[in-house]
């Protein structure tokens, strides 16, 4: 490593700072109010980054303020993140890695977001089971959970785990950095939320619905089944009278942790997993969204026989995201690609979503890929000049022959998704 000085006070080693800035070059996030890169940073790591290890290791590390920026959501409506800079974000990561360690072994088994080995898919897959076990789900969504983490009530629970003062000092600090809002004034810290951006915050608000949620829920309701990730909950119940009690429960302890539950998108859902088991009435939702996947009833086969079950499978929503995204990407237009090449810009896009979305139930993404196999057809139309005045069809079957022919060119031809 590039840092000859001796070890200072605080426990942070230099070898630390680097390995935590290599982490945050991966991820590639966008410069925060400062407009220094990564790209910056890992041309002069001498400048950029021992600064950082020196005044982590000696206490005198304060941040830079938040650069706020938005992004879309799959409603129309927009979200609010909160970028640091990229030597505020090696400094969380160092701090991150040394909070985990008083965390990991408090954590509910229930609890899967952001944990070092848990996945999304492992949520997916005990709530399938619990829905095979429980006919009643409660779907719960906090109001701008991030938003409204409470400072004070978060300070308490990080002191709970740990007693590290360079770890509370540098957390407080953090969650006490201004915020440089999209109409360029700087906003100071109110003592509620935690940027959504940060490298640490999805370990605080993991901390926060630990004690918010998590262990008031064991404890009241010992044999009560759920999952979490990050902020999405559901909640399993064996009747609606059960499933109703328990929301009043969940709405007043999220309002003594000055939380707001959000009762237009909260739900409670029946778990219909056979033809006998109907649900008591025609205005009881079927069906819920988790982390990507829509859970709802459908036909299965178990045991040589076609039963009802209630499975997830890939939602709408992912469907319409993933094809707005091939539409913008303007595939049709790339004339000057060959196919070769087309199909090499997908290649990691499609790997990813099949990786994630075929894990249950794959069947269901024939829909989108039929889109793009039409998106792929009308490139075929603009590449070759004969198609240009034949109907649409001549070019879609000229994609079929070559998926005949080379059925692994493109990764989804090669999972059976052909057109």
């Amino acid at each position: 490593m590039i840092f000859n000085e001796k070890q200072k006070t605080v426990p942070i080693e230099r070898g630390e700072v680097w390995k935590a800035f290599k982490e945050v070059r991966a991820k590639g996030e966008s410069p925060g109010v400062d407009g220094i890169t990564i790209v910056t940073v890992a041309s002069n790591p001498r400048k950029y980054l021992y600064p950082v290890w020196n005044r982590l290791a000696s206490g005198s590390y304060y941040p830079q303020a938040i650069r706020q920026a938005e992004i879309p959501k799959a409603d129309g409506s927009k979200r609010l993140l909160g970028i640091p800079t990229v030597t505020d974000r090696v400094a969380q990561t160092v701090i991150k890695w040394k909070l985990e360690k008083y965390t990991i072994k408090h954590f509910s088994a229930n609890s899967f977001g952001y944990i070092e080995g848990k996945s999304q898919h492992d949520a997916i897959e005990q709530c399938r089971i619990n829905c095979l076990k429980h006919r009643w789900v409660i779907d719960l969504d906090i109001k701008g959970f991030f938003d409204n983490i409470d400072h004070e009530l978060l300070m308490k629970g990080v002191k709970w785990l740990t007693k590290e003062k360079y770890i509370l000092m540098y957390v407080e600090r953090w969650l006490k950095a201004p915020v440089l809002l999209l109409n360029k004034t700087l906003k100071e810290s109110d003592g509620i939320g935690t940027p959504q951006g940060g490298v640490i915050s999805p370990l605080l608000a993991n901390i926060f619905l630990h004690f918010a949620f998590d262990m008031w829920f064991s404890k009241n309701y010992p044999e009560g089944k759920f999952e979490r990730y990050a902020d999405d909950i559901i909640v399993h119940c064996d009747t609606f009278t059960e499933a109703q009690e328990r929301l009043n429960a969940i709405e007043q302890r999220l309002n003594e942790c000055k939380l707001e539950l959000n009762r237009s998108k909260t739900k409670i859902v029946h778990c219909q997993n056979s033809h006998k088991r109907q649900s008591p009435s025609q205005d009881v939702k079927r069906s819920f969204d988790f982390l990507g996947y829509t859970f709802k009833p459908r036909y299965v086969m178990f045991k040589g026989k076609i039963r009802v079950g209630f499975t997830p499978a890939m939602s709408r929503k992912s469907q319409k995201r993933i094809n707005e995204l091939c539409f913008k990407l303007k595939i049709q237009r790339m004339s000057h690609f060959n196919i070769h090449q087309i199909a090499g810009l997908l290649r990691s896009k499609t790997i990813g979503w099949i990786n994630y979305y075929g894990k249950f139930r794959k069947s269901e993404m024939r829909g989108m890929f039929r889109v793009l196999n039409f998106r792929l057809g009308q490139w075929v139309r603009n590449k070759y000049r004969r198609f240009r005045k034949k109907p649409w069809y001549c070019a879609y079957k000229w994609l079929v022959e070559v998926s005949k022919d080379f059925p692994s060119l493109f990764v989804h031809w090669d999972h059976g998704f052909l057109p």
